[in-house]
Formats: C-alpha cells, structure tokens, sequence
C-alpha cells in the first residue's frame, strides 16, 4: 500500500470511521489514482476531479448515490490528508437521480386490485414501486384476466 493509502488509512482510524467506510474510502482514492494512469493526487488538479467524476456518470453509468459515494473521499482526501482546499466543482457531470413520482390509486381500484390478486402466492407478486399509472391498470386487466382464466383450471396440491 503507498504512503498515501497508509496516511489516508490512519487518519481514517483515528477518526473512529467504520471499518467499511475505510475501505470504500480507500477504494476511491485508489481509484481515482488509477484513472489518469497512477498519478499522485498532488500532481492532479481539479480538471482530474471533475473528469474522474464525470467518467463515474458518463461511461460507467453509476447511480447519483455511487457518484457521491465517490466524491466524498475525494473531498476527505484533498482537505484532511492533503490538506488542499478543492474549488466547488461546478464542471462535474453529475448523475441524474431518477424522478419517482408517487402512484395513488382510487379506493375503488385498490379494492379490485386487491380482489384480483386474491389469494395468489408465489411468482404471481406484483411490485409497485416504479410503476406508472398506465402500467398498474394493465396490471389490474392482466389480474383480471388471469384470474378468470383460473377459474377453469382444478388446483391440486
């Protein structure tokens, strides 16, 4: 491990962080030493920061959250290791947080969808939980449907 791991490790363990958040810490420092060919952090500038965390959203595609899980490090690293002051990184290409706006559902069509379900178990569970309103009426048809359609079958068990 280099001498910056090491220091970045024992500030870390002084500070009493958990054991996990030391290693993704020290996942992303190695990381971002790695990404413009293993360069020392001093060396790099804030066009490398913004360009590791824009590859992060870009090219890798990682979620809004991995994004910030990796720029905490960063901001560790530069202020309590390095002790430099990284500028507000107005350049970085930030993931986009998907937008989940809440379905609700009519008293009426909670009770049929709830009827259509039945007693069904298994493979047959519906989640609900990124679904557009279009979607959960074909749901509630589909339930209608595979319910009449199971009417004509004999269970057994």
């Amino acid at each position: 491990m280099s001498k910056l791991l090491e220091e970045m490790r024992d500030l870390i363990r002084t500070l009493h962080y958990t054991y996990r958040s030391e290693e993704a810490c020290l996942h992303w420092i190695g990381q971002y030493i790695l990404f413009p060919g293993k360069r020392h952090p001093t060396e790099m500038e804030l066009a490398e920061v913004s360009a590791f965390l824009t590859h992060l959203a870009v090219k890798r595609q990682v979620a809004a959250s991995t994004q910030n899980q990796a720029l905490a490090p960063l901001l560790f690293l530069y202020k309590n290791v390095l002790n430099e002051e990284l500028p507000w990184l107005k350049n970085v290409e930030r993931a986009k947080r998907p937008s989940r706006i809440p379905l609700v559902l009519t008293r009426a069509e909670v009770k049929r969808l709830l009827k259509q379900l039945g007693n069904r178990t298994g493979s047959n569970r519906v989640c609900f939980t990124q679904t557009t309103d279009e979607q959960v009426r074909d749901l509630l048809a589909q339930a209608a449907a595979l319910n009449n359609e199971s009417k004509n079958f004999v269970h057994s068990r």
